[in-house]
């Protein structure tokens, strides 16, 4: 919207991320009370829908998210919350709300992706089709080892390629080291973002410095990444993935996408490649996440830059969009 990608009438409300305290509860919310502080997650849930029940939370069949046209945003004194009993946590104390705000998208966003990642690898582990399952098999069979300590080391040596690194491709990377991943790539142009990549754990490449492919080679023996996050959202960094990926590798795009794909059946065919797509099932994920959140908050404790009020929005807008800003909060 800020760019003029989506053509917005004068007086929408923007903000899909937004911290408040209950003002008034409908007559079907069971579970909150006027005076609770809670946290918002950026698209309704019914909790009644086939999607909802099944977990599938992010095709919630009312889901549409705040700050769209169809729904006005938490940027403002107050705002309206469908299905509240499925879409709002309670504030936990433990946590400070700059580091909360990131749970109502980013951080559960960067840990959906980087939780199918690693799930793909995983199941290849544990695949019966796989010559590592076979010999592991053997393994057990021999010493006694049902601990399934070798598929964690070989999980751990696992490359993965995470491009982008803005704020869902920070909580990816937090994600995955979290998880075991020991070598993680983190692309980016940005060299403040790499930075803290880099502090994170990621091992950082400048793609306008580097030839990235180049690099995911020489620590593969010439095989290409185990497995790659895009949260870019563009033709370009999705032909990358393609590109970086191994034969029989994982993509996993949390990326907003609205072009064609810049590769085609055939391509994935040859390269027998598994593919995931799409939005976090955020109320699904959300303990989980909030939990991964608790483990990295120490690493991730600067990562809101500016706090302005709400008056002084777009100035955030402006410093984010210079990239000055990492994270701004609009306080009312």
């Amino acid at each position: 919207m800020y760019r003029g990608h989506q053509k917005t009438a004068t007086g929408h409300i923007m903000g899909h991320e937004f911290i408040g305290i209950v003002d008034q509860v409908g007559s079907d919310v069971n579970r909150f009370a006027v005076g609770d502080e809670v946290v918002s997650i950026f698209s309704p849930v019914c909790l009644r829908c086939w999607y909802c029940k099944q977990g599938l939370t992010n095709r919630c069949v009312e889901g549409v998210a705040f700050g769209t046209q169809k729904l006005d945003g938490g940027q403002a004194e107050f705002v309206r919350v469908p299905f509240a009993d499925g879409t709002l946590h309670l504030v936990p104390e433990d946590l400070d709300r700059s580091l909360l705000i990131m749970m109502c998208d980013i951080f559960p966003t960067g840990y959906y992706g980087a939780c199918r990642a690693i799930e793909g690898l995983q199941n290849q582990l544990q695949s019966p089709l796989t010559s590592f399952h076979k010999q592991k098999s053997i393994s057990n069979a021999q010493n006694g080892d049902t601990n399934g300590n070798q598929a964690l080391d070989a999980l751990g040596s696992s490359v993965v390629v995470c491009l982008g690194c803005g704020p869902v491709g920070i909580c990816a990377i937090a994600t995955a080291r979290s998880k075991g991943i020991q070598t993680v790539l983190a692309v980016d142009s940005v060299d403040d973002r790499l930075e803290e990549a880099a502090q994170l754990g990621a091992i950082p490449l400048n793609f306008s410095k580097h030839d990235i492919l180049e690099e995911v080679k020489s620590r593969t023996q010439g095989r290409g990444a185990d497995a790659v996050i895009e949260v870019v959202g563009n033709p370009a960094a999705l032909k990358s993935a393609f590109e970086l990926l191994r034969p029989c590798g994982i993509l996993s795009s949390v990326g907003f996408h609205q072009d064609d794909l810049p590769f085609t059946g055939l391509d994935c065919y040859l390269k027998n490649i598994t593919m995931n797509f799409g939005r976090v099932p955020v109320r699904t994920v959300f303990n989980d996440a909030l939990q991964c959140l608790r483990e990295n908050q120490h690493s991730l404790k600067n990562y809101v830059t500016h706090e302005l009020s709400l008056d002084d929005a777009a100035l955030g807008y402006d410093l984010f969009e210079k990239r000055v800003a990492r994270k701004v909060i609009l306080q009312v």
